[in-house]
């Protein structure tokens, strides 16, 4: 049914089971896992002419950014692969968090995406956006959005 199916993470106790899930979907079909964590870009341009920020502090708080990235990755490459999938884990550096969920599915060649929804309505939704409203609109892949 699936090949390989990517799985959007940032970690919160919502993609927990969108993770859990997923292992299950593709511990079902035989799939491959590709989970993936987005981390933005450090925000220079919101302090430019207002505050000097060093080079190396910017570098440091991007590193620790992906290191945290990479440890919620390595958490369900290795809940994946105790439940017998194969599983890899990406991190993604960007401030277009949908955009980078649909490049990296087709770079991996997924056929199915993942990830957990919130299910905020009205002023929230406006205000607060949703990253899986964007991928469920303009993703040319089936998507599984858990609540």
């Amino acid at each position: 049914m699936y090949r390989r199916i990517l799985v959007a993470t940032d970690g919160s106790t919502l993609s927990k089971k969108a993770v859990r899930d997923s292992i299950g979907l593709a511990a079902a079909t035989g799939a491959e896992l590709v989970a993936l964590h987005v981390v933005p870009r450090y925000p220079v341009s919101y302090f430019d002419g207002a505050l000097t920020i060093s080079s190396d502090d910017i570098a440091r708080t991007e590193k620790h950014w992906h290191d945290q990235g990479q440890a919620v990755v390595d958490r369900v490459r290795e809940a994946a692969l105790s439940d017998g999938v194969k599983a890899k884990g990406v991190v993604a550096h960007s401030d277009l968090v949908a955009e980078s969920i649909m490049a990296v599915a087709r770079k991996h060649k997924c056929d199915l995406v993942v990830m957990a929804s919130h299910g905020r309505k009205g002023i929230k939704r406006i205000l607060l956006g949703s990253e899986t409203q964007q991928v469920l609109t303009h993703s040319n892949l089936p998507v599984l959005v858990l609540r």
